[in-house]
């Protein structure tokens, strides 16, 4: 009888994408995957550290997972941990939660596998790469793997919907951000292997490619012989750009669309605008993380930008991609943040009117600079600020999706009655609801007739 793992994942889409290629490990060893914790051998609880919140989730999901094995009565079920805070704080959580039987960071996600099957039949070393403490934690400190296009994977995406990780790690230096010291340097896989991957996916019939990394415009630019510096002009002679990717991807045939997420605003360049203007296949969707707009919050963020650099961004986009959706996230209540700064935050989203807008409270993260910085704002400041910023935003999008209806659009179907625009990325955004049935994982065109909070009706 063959092993059943299960799995529960949580965090973004690039900690998504990891889950896959552990459970495709799995399954390449010959064990079975299970949705149901109650029936695993072994169960991994994939977690994320990007902030307080989400250290918390993963915390309280790893606990429960371990209380719901006493009350299912399986005790020699195995528990594993992977994911950002085990990459992060493996050995102090090795202390902290004695339950758990073994710490995966991000270079074993491939390896998980073999792993599995040296904790079931209670050997040691499995004989994976990089293992330290042998039969418990398995995180290497600095992580460099980066997945290839014939790595297996077992997709937890609907069958029309996926997400493509084309890089791993970044290289910027913002002071409320420890990304870098959990996933490594900035590491782009060869354009091959993304090509090779995108039309693996496309003859499975997928219709949704999402394009992502921790900085996606930088993509190709650190296997230049020289390497690329902030707002250095991308040149695609000097080698791999996105700019490039995205053009050698138009020519794959198939009706599919392409989607660009955690685009970085310093990386953009005329020649990427021209091309996502000229490619079809690319969604007239940019999400750029802007995270402020007050030249010394930009400052004292490390943000490699200015203020000038961002608005003439923006006007760059709009003026060379008629139609385009621009998704953005800004940080309230950064250390220092005062009430003058937060306003012109305010001002900049009531004249700029993003399409899509999501707001953090500021997160202060162990080991980053900003964590240090005097000035640290109260949580019912950061609460009040937030209410206020999404408030003007919520008033913007409902102007902006009233402004949809009498149009037709094309979409993409998720549930018989729910589709998305090339406004909208999974997960994230807002849906059409449909007042007729329409068929899964195919492109449609529907008449917009109202709107219901962030959704349009069709």
């Amino acid at each position: 009888m063959s092993t059943k793992v299960g799995m529960i994942s949580l965090g973004c889409a690039k900690n998504l994408v990891d889950a896959e290629i552990m459970l495709g490990s799995v399954l390449q060893r010959g064990m079975e995957i299970t949705s149901r914790a109650d029936e695993a051998d072994v169960l991994i609880v994939n977690t994320c550290a990007f902030i307080d919140s989400a250290k918390e989730e993963s915390i309280d999901a790893i606990l429960a997972a371990h209380q719901q094995r006493g009350l299912n009565k399986r005790p020699h079920q195995k528990l594993i941990v992977s994911g950002c805070m085990s990459q992060r704080f493996s050995h102090e959580l090795r202390e902290q939660l004695p339950e758990v039987d073994a710490f995966i960071g991000l270079d074993q996600v491939s390896e998980l596998g073999a792993i599995v099957e040296s904790l079931v039949a209670g050997i040691g070393d499995p004989g994976a790469s990089g293992i330290t403490d042998a039969g418990y934690n398995f995180v290497t400190a600095w992580p460099n793997y980066i997945p290839n296009y014939d790595t297996p994977r077992f997709r937890l995406t609907p069958s029309h919907s996926a997400y493509l990780k084309i890089a791993e790690g970044c290289n910027h230096p913002c002071s409320f951000c420890v990304i870098p010291q959990m996933r490594g340097r900035h590491r782009s896989r060869p354009p091959a292997s993304v090509l090779a991957e995108i039309r693996g996916l496309v003859a499975e019939g997928v219709r949704e490619i999402n394009l992502i990394s921790q900085d996606t415009t930088y993509y190709g630019m650190d296997l230049w012989p020289e390497k690329a510096g902030p707002r250095q002009p991308v040149d695609s002679s000097r080698g791999p750009t996105l700019t490039a990717l995205l053009r050698e991807i138009q020519e794959i045939e198939g009706e599919f669309w392409v989607r660009l997420l955690y685009t970085h605003p310093a990386h953009w360049s005329d020649e990427l605008i021209e091309t996502i203007a000229q490619c079809d296949k690319v969604a007239r969707y940019i999400d750029i993380p802007l995270q402020h707009i007050d030249e010394s919050m930009l400052q004292r963020m490390r943000r490699e930008t200015s203020r000038e650099h961002i608005e003439n961004l923006i006007e760059r986009l709009r003026a060379g991609i008629p139609g385009l959706a621009i998704r953005t996230t800004f940080i309230v209540g950064f250390p220092g943040e005062t009430d003058e700064e937060f306003k012109t935050l305010l001002d900049f989203i009531e004249r700029v009117r993003f399409e899509r807008l999501g707001i953090f409270k500021y997160s202060r993260e162990e080991g980053s600079r900003a964590a240090k910085m005097p000035d640290q704002i109260p949580a019912k400041i950061k609460n009040a600020r937030y209410r206020t910023a999404m408030s003007i935003q919520q008033k913007i999008a409902h102007e902006i999706a009233g402004e949809k209806i009498g149009r037709e659009l094309k979409m993409l179907v998720d549930q018989p009655l729910v589709a998305r625009t090339e406004a909208d990325a999974p997960d994230v955004d807002a849906r059409v609801i449909l007042s007729q049935a329409a068929p899964v994982g195919e492109f449609i065109s529907r008449n917009i007739t109202g709107s219901r909070g962030y959704d349009l009706l069709a």
